[in-house]
This record gives C-alpha cells, structure tokens and sequence, in this order.
C-alpha cells in the first residue's frame, strides 16, 4: 500500500492558503444532489453547504456515474467550533484507550478520522462526506457505515481496506473513479471522505496553494 498521509502531517500544514474568496451554497437548492436526511437536525443548516467550486465537481461526478446510482450527500461544510469539538472528543477517546501515548501519538491516530481544526476541509466548505445510492435512495454496500472509526471497523474504512466484499470494492471504485475524474482527491483512512481546494488536496496534487481556508457560515 502507498504511504497515507495524515491530516496531522506537517507537510499539509505548511500549505498555503490563497483564499480566493469563493461562496458557500446550499447544495439543497436544485435538488441536484440527493441529501440524505441524517444532518438535517442542524438548524441552520450548515451541513450542507460547500464551495460552488466543490459542487461544480461533485455534479461532474455524478454525471459519470453508471445508470440507477447517484450520489448521496451527507456532509459538506462544518463550523471550525464544530470541528473542535469533534476533534477533541475523539483525542480524549483515544487517550482514555491508551494512556501510554504521547500528545502528538494521539494527534496522530485522530486525525486518521477527525482532522485537526486548523487545516480542517470540511471547515473550509471544501470536503464533502458522502456514498452511493439507488434511485430510490437505498445506499449501496460500501463495506462500512459512513463515519465508522477504524477501531470499530477493524480498519475497513479505509479506502483501500481489504477486508471488505468484492460488492464493496467495487462500489467504492465507482465512487473513486467519477470523483477523480471531476477533480476531488480522497482522504484514504475514509472511504467517503473527498476535498477540493483545500490544504490536503493541494498538497496531494501538487498546487501551489489551497484556494479554500477557514470560513464561518454567516460570512458566505
């Protein structure tokens, strides 16, 4: 297996940001993306907002997709504070569960499934969490729930885990395929995890500079 970098790795952090200044859309305003319904308790509903850059590319995505499968929105943006929250939640899980690591041990292991806040995509509105479904909007077998931790998985959520069906590998190579094809790169210790124009992304394809930093909702 290719060497997976971590959202916590210093490399991705000494990428610039080149704010291009780029709005946040609701994804929900066309009915161009099926989205699933699980965030919808988020009153202001952040969740489901991205960079139009990102959607732009998520459409492209979902245009190349075979017949009877679309594209099943579950998380885009995410307030910085949120991505805090989450974050630490799961460092302190992690050192209830082994209180022989070190601080940048747990950094490490969280940020295979939380980024750190600072160079989070998901708070830039350029990641967006999200799988495969039917017409009818049954999701498709893709080897894990979404948001399984690799503890609970046994490491099947990563993209390229092995310990999966072949129904599975093949559903995430549909959803691999169309969505490098429009141009979004995925974070590999999560199947559904994918960005554009953020730090990861560009540090992965080799740009200059992410077009995306940290945005709050209300300035969008």
């Amino acid at each position: 297996m290719t060497e997976i970098v971590l959202m916590s790795d210093a490399r991705v952090a000494a990428v610039p940001v080149q704010e291009c200044g780029e709005r946040l859309v609701d994804v929900r305003r066309d009915n161009s993306v099926l989205v699933d319904e699980r965030k919808w308790r988020d009153p202001a509903g952040a969740f489901a907002h991205l960079r139009q850059g990102v959607l732009d590319r998520l459409l492209k995505a979902q245009a190349q997709l075979p017949q009877g499968i679309r594209l099943l929105f579950v998380e885009g943006y995410r307030p910085p504070s949120l991505q805090r929250h989450y974050f630490d939640e799961y460092g302190d899980q992690l050192r209830a569960d082994h209180p022989d690591w070190s601080v940048e041990q747990v950094r490490s292991a969280a940020s295979r499934y939380v980024s750190p806040p600072e160079i989070a995509p998901h708070s830039a509105g350029a990641a967006v969490d999200l799988t495969l479904a039917d017409t009818d909007g049954r999701e498709l077998d893709m080897g894990t729930r979404m948001n399984a931790t690799p503890e609970e998985s046994a490491g099947a959520c990563y993209t390229q885990a092995d310990n999966i069906s072949d129904q599975a590998r093949s559903n995430r190579d549909i959803l691999g395929t169309a969505l490098t094809a429009a141009g979004l790169v995925n974070y590999p210790t999560e199947w559904w995890h994918w960005s554009y124009g953020d730090r990861y992304w560009a540090m992965m394809t080799g740009a200059d500079a992410a077009h995306y930093g940290p945005k709050e909702l209300d300035s969008a």
